[in-house]
């Protein structure tokens, strides 16, 4: 440690004149030991500066980094004054956290701080957690501080002043350089002649001493008796205190009695005015009439004000008073009576209302109209505001004024509703007399009893079937159509009315704030309350409006049902309608219970429209094939052609597309699957007529349907009618110029055998004169008359004209190709010979049209 103070002090603070007093090994805490060493140094010349000095050592070099003046040091923290620890702090201009190498180490650089701090900086740094033992060792004099330092550093400088007085008493004395011991002896007897000065100056001011005393004696006498005069004042003044003691009590109780009437006149003011109803109210809650609008109102404001008067908030004291006993006693009575006058009134309305028997019976022809109920639901309107006030007052009462209302007009509503769907079916049914036969009697009849799945009950085989089909389909279509026009504003306007008169949503200007707050807190406290407001309400409304329309759902799901029986497609009208009626009124107010009736509407026209597919799908899997002849088309390709057909032009652009596509897919491979299995099972005409003569009218209805969903199919429906049309072709015209044919096959087999084609005329059997008499053979009007019954033959095959005269064209152009082959073997085999067939390729296309406008159809 000494070599390494030296060697500081040699190589950092000599250079710059100060003296090294303590040093101390350290390392910042908490990180990685990076050694340093932290020194305290003077400076050598006056004022004396204190400098902290942080060194490191660099390859064996110490360089000095980091320098402060201890002035600016505000704290040091030895962080336990107990216990032996190498940790403490230096506040300077931020905290620096420091480990020594050992706690004596750092308790001897303290102390050192500790001394600089006490001689030079007048304690300014504050020290805390250090060792108290530390602090009294140095507690030392001033010339004890720093005894580690050399010997001869405790050499104190003279001052100024003293230094000036040395100055002049040598210059006075001119025996202090020469002699000093005459100098000192000079100096000797001037100090006697100063102490005898001394001495007798204290002798002089004995009599001054003496004067002093007296005058001190005197002064206790003044103050003796001061002592008296405030004696006797505070003996007045003790008698004034109890006095205003007693003052000051009397005003204490009268502040707390003024206290105390203020508080009674404040609460007594309040329950007057609380508690007060004005005659004119009372008045229009008992007398009031409930007949006329003003009454109305003047009733409904009245109520408000008892409503607050009886909601009054009270104290438990309040209530103990007499007069504020019977004055809520009259607030009840006056609610109770009203109440119960109020609500008969009501019930005598609805009642009433509920006793209407509605429109007379509808005759046959008749429209569909159903009754409107605005007059009364105007009638009810303007007791609104009283209904909010009975919500609040009286729930018990308030939710059985709803149920007679639900009972009365439910029982109206239901009966309307039978009348008018009773008409609605009776039109779908197109019975004459539907009150004889009744409901069942017509169902029974339009659609005979089935298995699980109901049976297609319409055909298309005949024209005025399919008439007959399409005008009830038609029918159905309109009624469905009137009923869901004629549904809409009666379910909106009872739902707004309902909405309204029986408070199911909150508005936004309200008059009745009790009311107000009352609906909010039972929001807030309701199952389900982290829904939002508007659903809530509107799950409420619906609940609220089924109870009164829940006729409506179940006759309309007895239409749709009725529908489906009357006729399998009747589906696709219910999808349309209903989805249609959806997107008008999905942003309607008030008519979410429209839109609830409509979606569980159009939920069941989804099942009915799969039950149809699946109806469809059974009939064409289940297909038979027909007793006749001539199959022709099969009668469930023109079905299910229908049903596209039907499909396209009613679901066209509704949100259903999809399940469509689906069973587009499912019904056409269906329907090619039944084709083929049926073609092979055909006894009565051969395979490639029938899978040609279907899949050719399927080709020709999807090409025509022009459905993007549709062109898959259409696609797979042409491959398979033209592999079959050429087989058909090849399967009858053949080679109707089969000798021909023969002759030229022989000349083929030649000529693969390695005879030139030049030469194969050489041939005994393959000669020109063998060739001229095969072609003779074959003479225009032959070839004609082959054609002529080569058509009759197809004719009886083939039931469509257009796929008749597709197959004629084909079989034209096969023939054509096969004339030109032999044209062409006769000119490279028979060059020059001048031998040609006796008709020619334009004489051919005047045969095949020939035979086609000559031949009935």
């Amino acid at each position: 440690m000494t070599s390494i103070r030296n060697l500081l002090q040699r190589e950092i603070f000599t250079p710059k004149e100060e003296r090294l007093l303590g040093i101390v090994h350290v390392w910042k805490g908490g990180k990685k030991k990076k050694n340093s060493i932290l020194c305290a140094a003077v400076t050598s010349e006056c004022p004396v500066q204190i400098s902290l000095v942080k060194v490191k050592s660099d390859r064996g070099q110490y360089k000095q980094s980091t320098c402060w003046a201890m002035e600016d040091l505000m704290l040091v923290d030895g962080k336990d004054a107990v216990k032996d620890t190498a940790e403490f702090d230096f506040h300077l201009d931020k905290v620096y956290k420091w480990v020594a190498s050992s706690p004596s180490e750092k308790i001897a650089f303290m102390t050192c701080m500790w001394k600089l701090n006490q001689r030079y900086l007048q304690n300014k740094v504050k020290f805390i957690n250090i060792s108290p033992d530390i602090l009294q060792e140095t507690q030392v004099p001033e010339a004890e501080v720093g005894t580690d330092e050399p010997a001869g550093e405790g050499y104190q400088q003279l001052t100024a002043k003293e230094a000036a007085d040395i100055e002049l008493l040598m210059e006075r004395s001119e025996l202090a350089v020469a002699d000093a011991q005459a100098f000192v002896q000079t100096l000797s007897t001037d100090l006697q002649v100063l102490d005898q000065a001394n001495i007798m100056a204290i002798m002089e001011s004995e009599k001054q001493v003496s004067q002093l005393v007296q005058l001190i004696d005197e002064g206790l006498m003044e103050v003796l008796c001061l002592e008296n005069t405030l004696r006797v004042h505070d003996e007045l003044l003790r008698s004034v205190k109890e006095q205003m003691d007693s003052i000051h009590k009397s005003n204490y109780w009268l502040q707390v009695i003024d206290n105390n009437q203020k508080k009674l006149q404040r609460e007594v003011t309040y329950l007057a005015d609380s508690l007060t109803l004005n005659d004119e109210h009372i008045w229009a809650l008992n007398y009031g009439s409930l007949n006329t609008t003003e009454h109305v109102e003047a009733c409904s404001i009245a109520a408000q004000v008892l409503s607050r008067c009886a909601n009054t908030s009270l104290a438990p004291e309040h209530r103990k008073l007499q007069g504020v006993a019977e004055q809520l006693i009259k607030f009840e009575s006056l609610r109770q009576n009203f109440e119960k006058r109020f609500v008969s009134h009501l019930n005598k309305i609805i009642v009433l209302q509920g006793m209407d028997q509605g429109a007379a019976p509808h005759e046959d022809g008749a429209d569909l109209v159903l009754p409107q109920h605005t007059a009364f639901h105007q009638q009810l309107l303007p007791y609104v505001s009283l209904m909010g006030w009975l919500r609040n007052s009286n729930p018990v009462i308030f939710n059985e004024l709803y149920k007679v209302y639900a009972d009365n007009l439910g029982k109206l509503y239901e009966k309307q509703m039978k009348d008018v769907f009773d008409l609605a079916r009776f039109k779908v049914c197109g019975f004459k007399d539907s009150k004889r036969l009744g409901f069942q009697d017509s169902l029974d009849r339009a659609t005979p009893s089935s298995s699980n799945l109901p049976r297609p009950r319409l055909r298309f085989s005949t024209p005025d079937r399919t008439e007959v089909d399409m005008a009830r389909r038609v029918v159905v279509d309109k009624v469905l159509e009137l009923v869901l026009t004629e549904l809409e504003p009666v379910c909106i306007a009872e739902q707004e009315f309902l909405t309204s008169f029986f408070w199911l949503e909150e508005k936004e200007n309200k008059q009745n704030l009790f009311a107000e707050t009352t609906f909010n807190k039972r929001c807030s406290e309701a199952p389900g309350s982290d829904k939002s407001m508007y659903d809530e309400l509107e799950q409420v409304s619906d609940s609220w409006v089924n109870g009164v329309l829940g006729s409506v759902e179940l006759e309309l799901r007895s239409l749709v049902s009725l529908c489906d029986k009357v006729d399998l497609f009747s589906c696709l009208y219910v999808l349309m309608r209903t989805s249609q009626h959806l997107a008008i009124n999905q942003n309607t107010p008030c008519a979410s219970f429209l839109n609830a009736v409509l979606n569980h509407t159009l939920q069941l026209g989804k099942r009915s429209f799969q039950q149809c597919i699946e109806v469809l799908y059974q009939e064409i899997e289940n297909a038979k094939l027909p007793k006749k002849v001539k199959i022709g088309i099969l009668p469930f390709v023109t079905r299910l052609e229908d049903f596209v057909t039907l499909a396209e032009n009613v679901l066209e652009n509704t949100e259903g597309r999809g399940d469509l596509d689906k069973a587009y897919n499912k019904l056409f491979y269906a329907a090619f699957n039944s084709i083929e299995n049926m073609a092979l099972h055909t006894l009565k005409m051969p395979l490639n007529v029938v899978m040609m003569v279907n899949f050719h009218h399927i080709y020709t209805f999807l090409l025509e349907m022009k459905a993007p969903s549709l062109e898959t199919m259409r696609k797979e429906a042409k491959e398979k009618y033209t592999q079959h049309l050429e087989l058909f072709v090849t399967t009858y015209l053949g080679l109707p110029l089969e000798k021909l044919n023969e002759f030229f096959d022989g000349v083929k087999a030649c000529v693969a055998h390695g005879i030139k084609e030049e030469e194969v005329h050489f041939q005994l059997a393959y000669s020109k004169q063998e060739l001229r008499k095969v072609i003779e053979k074959y003479p225009g009007r032959e070839v004609r008359k082959a054609l002529e019954m080569l058509y009759r033959k197809i004719n009886r095959q083939l039931s469509e004209e257009n796929l008749l005269q597709v197959v004629w064209r084909a079989m034209q152009e096969d023939f054509i190709r096969q004339y030109r082959v032999i044209e062409e073997l006769i000119e490279r085999c028979y060059p020059g010979s001048g031998i040609s067939l006796e008709f020619t390729v334009d004489d051919l296309l005047q045969y095949f049209s020939a035979v086609t406008c000559c031949s009935p159809r």
